[in-house]
């Protein structure tokens, strides 16, 4: 295939690189609605296709009309061609590090992405990584651009926005900023200036603490709550009724989050590279996993006690890794759906958001067809629906029935 390359005449101020990712893309619109060019690269360029019609590839709450808006002013520009980078005086990488099958840090995806873009690239030239790394991965890529000739400006300038809220929370939230040198935290810092209500200015490596610590906390928050979760449930209490009372005028619980799959891209993935590099002597964030992962085997083993799953059909309400959302990347939906699918006689599973799931049925033919139903993700979508009197699990609360098991 023929790849894209920017509209003719169109002389882009900044370049994101993975411009059609969740990332990358409400970036774009969010810095080509301030005024500038920008050039989305990518190599999805099935995802361009209805970026170019106005329509976003997933969902990003008030994202849409922004993009119809800087699509119509020309504002936006789209291209999978790595050669596309070159004379663009700012770049912003969102790609990060991923963890392996043994869940450590896999290195090598930050290197063979700029050695992709690396004869593109030239001196002077400020690139921003965006996206969760590794930490001194940023000291790293400045040294080895140094070394292959290109001595650039680097800078860590790390995401923390709710998915989905992108739109609302560039705008809203301080931005960290960390450069490899003064020029390039100041370039950096000037860049984001033109979003972010504050600068937060670090060293790199703090920076990139900054972000696994933002989101190992929270994984830890969740840990902590279905850990509770699990006691009160096994002591045959409402988990659900004991935190409202623990939260009632009461301030110094008011953080503490709901019992829950806690899943997505990022909470498992960053508390693992938190212990890969204490080497493994992160033992909340292991415990965290446990406790967090080991949920849904808690579920089943819990059903079990109370139903024979071998002659049920289970339904299950909800895909996506969290609400509201249809992003199904790490969701215990899928966890849980696998296990059943050696223990109850069949599966069923349905979302009101997930499109890319080709085996889900409407919901519907889920809840008729069902013996026992399973809220994995409290969409608002669920709000007020019958059940027709089907056997549910609810561990979120979200029926306000406290149905258990």
């Amino acid at each position: 295939m023929k790849k894209k390359t920017k509209k003719s005449g169109f002389k882009a101020d900044l370049c994101i690189v993975g411009g059609a990712g969740h990332v990358g893309l409400p970036l774009a619109i969010a810095f080509a609605k301030k005024g500038l060019n920008v050039l989305a690269y990518d190599i999805n360029e099935s995802a361009f296709k209805a970026i170019q019609e106005g329509k976003m590839p997933f969902m990003e709450h008030g994202a849409e009309p922004l993009l119809k808006e800087v699509l119509r002013d020309k504002k936006l520009s789209f291209s999978s061609d790595p050669k596309s980078i070159s004379h663009i005086p700012k770049v912003i990488v969102t790609i990060g590090t991923p963890v392996d099958e043994f869940m450590n840090p896999d290195t090598r995806v930050m290197k063979d992405c700029m050695d992709k873009l690396l004869p593109y690239l030239f001196p002077g030239q400020l690139l921003i990584l965006r996206s969760t790394v590794y930490p001194g991965t940023t000291q790293w890529l400045d040294k080895y651009l140094h070394s292959q000739g290109k001595k650039m400006d680097v800078a860590f300038c790390p995401e923390r926005i709710v998915q989905g809220y992108a739109i609302e929370e560039l705008e809203r939230l301080p931005q960290i900023v960390a450069g490899t040198s003064e020029k390039a935290e100041a370039s950096a810092a000037k860049l984001f200036e033109i979003l972010a209500p504050e600068i937060v200015r670090l060293k790199p490596m703090e920076a990139e603490f900054a972000k696994l610590f933002n989101n190992a906390y929270r994984y830890i928050q969740f840990a902590i709550s279905n850990q509770f979760f699990m006691i009160a449930n096994s002591a045959g209490l409402d988990y659900d009724r004991i935190l409202s009372g623990m939260k009632k005028n009461y301030a110094r619980a008011s953080d503490i989050p709901g019992a829950g799959f806690a899943a997505g891209p990022c909470l498992y993935k960053d508390t693992m590279q938190l212990a890969a590099f204490s080497d493994n002597q992160f033992s909340l964030g292991h415990a965290a996993t446990v406790i967090n992962e080991g949920l849904v085997l808690y579920l089943v083993g819990q059903i079990r006690k109370k139903f024979e799953l071998e002659k049920m059909t289970v339904g299950l309400l909800g895909m996506a890794f969290k609400a509201n959302s249809d992003d199904v990347r790490a969701s215990l939906s899928y966890k849980l759906k696998r296990v059943l699918s050696f223990q109850a006689k069949k599966v069923l599973a349905t979302d009101p958001h997930v499109v890319t799931d080709k085996t889900l049925l409407p919901l519907e033919d889920v809840i008729r067809k069902s013996d026992l139903l399973i809220l994995c993700v409290p969409h608002k979508a669920y709000r007020g629906l019958s059940l027709k009197g089907k056997n549910v699990v609810d561990i979120w609360g979200f029926f306000g029935q406290g149905v258990l098991i």
